[in-house]
C-alpha cells in the first residue's frame, strides 16, 4: 500500500462531501451548531485524520522490524475507516474496486499513477 491509495480513496470520499457543505443543504453550509453540520463536520474530520498516513509509510522503510508492524497497524486500522466510509458509496460511477480492498490486498498492487490532466 501506498500513498497514492490514501490519496485516491480521500478525493473520493471528499468529492462526496464537499456538496454536503453547500447553503443548499439547510446546514449552515456544514457550519451550524445542527446536527447536520455536526455530523458532517465530524465525518469529514474523521476522513481527514485517517487519510494522514504520508509520515508513517516514509518511515517505514527505514523502521526497525517491530516499528514497522505498528506502522503497518497503523495504516491498516487507517485504510479500514476510509474503505468504510468510501464504501457508502459503491453505487457511485466513480468508486473503484480498490475502494472495497483490504489493505493486505493492496501490498502488492501498487496504486495507479494520477492520469496527466
Amino acid at each position: 500500500m501506498d500513498v497514492r491509495h490514501f490519496e485516491r480513496i480521500t478525493a473520493f470520499i471528499e468529492a462526496r462531501l464537499t456538496p454536503l457543505f453547500a447553503a443548499e443543504t439547510g446546514s449552515d453550509s456544514g457550519f451550524g451548531m445542527d446536527d447536520t453540520s455536526r455530523a458532517l463536520r465530524a465525518l469529514r474530520n474523521a476522513v481527514l485524520e485517517a487519510s494522514a498516513v504520508k509520515g508513517l509509510l516514509e518511515q517505514r522503510p527505514t523502521a526497525e522490524p517491530a516499528v514497522r508492524r505498528v506502522i503497518d497497524q497503523s495504516v491498516e486500522q487507517h485504510w479500514d475507516v476510509l474503505r468504510g466510509v468510501a464504501r457508502q458509496w459503491e453505487d457511485h460511477p466513480d468508486f473503484v474496486r480498490e475502494f472495497k480492498r483490504h489493505g493486505w490486498e493492496l501490498d502488492e498492487a501498487p496504486a495507479a499513477a494520477p492520469a496527466a490532466g
